[in-house]
C-alpha cells in the first residue's frame, strides 16, 4: 500500500506543492512548526532516508538545496533548518524550516495553524522563488 506521502506526490491527496520533478516532491507541512515549513520527499518509497542508495540520496540533497534556497528567499529568515526524523511516516523525508533562532527548529514542539489562504499564498511564494 502506498504511503500517505506517495499519495500526496501522485496527486491522489491534496497538498500545498512548492516544487517537484520526476524523482522528488516538496510541499508544505500541514502542521508546521513555523510558517513555510516544507517537507521534501523522494517519489520512490524508501522507509529510512539513509537506506537510499548514494546516487539517489545525492540527487535528493541537490533538490533539497534548491528548495531551501527558494524557501529562504520567499520566507526571509537567518537560516533554513534541516531535520530528518522519520518515525511518523514510513517514507524518507526531510523537514526544511525557516529559522531565526535555534528554538525555531523544534519539530516536536507546538505547531502553527494557518488558514488555507495563507498556506496557498506561502506555497506560491516559495514555488515562485525556486529556480
Amino acid at each position: 500500500m502506498a504511503t500517505i506521502f506517495s499519495r500526496i506526490a501522485s496527486g491522489e491527496l491534496p497538498s500545498y506543492k512548492v516544487a517537484s520533478d520526476d524523482k522528488h516532491y516538496a510541499f508544505l507541512d500541514i502542521n508546521p512548526v513555523r510558517p513555510g515549513h516544507v517537507l521534501v520527499i523522494p517519489r520512490k518509497e524508501t522507509d529510512y532516508l539513509f537506506d537510499m542508495d548514494s546516487e539517489e540520496l545525492g540527487e535528493l540533497m541537490k533538490f533539497v538545496q534548491k528548495v531551501a534556497k527558494g524557501l529562504k528567499e520567499a520566507m526571509p529568515c537567518k537560516r533554513v533548518g534541516v531535520a530528518v526524523i522519520g518515525f511518523d511516516v514510513p517514507h524518507a523525508h526531510i523537514h526544511l524550516v525557516p529559522m531565526d533562532s535555534n528554538d525555531d527548529l523544534n519539530i516536536l514542539g507546538p505547531k502553527c495553524k494557518l488558514p488555507e489562504a495563507e498556506m496557498s499564498h506561502i506555497a506560491a511564494a516559495i514555488a515562485e522563488k525556486i529556480k
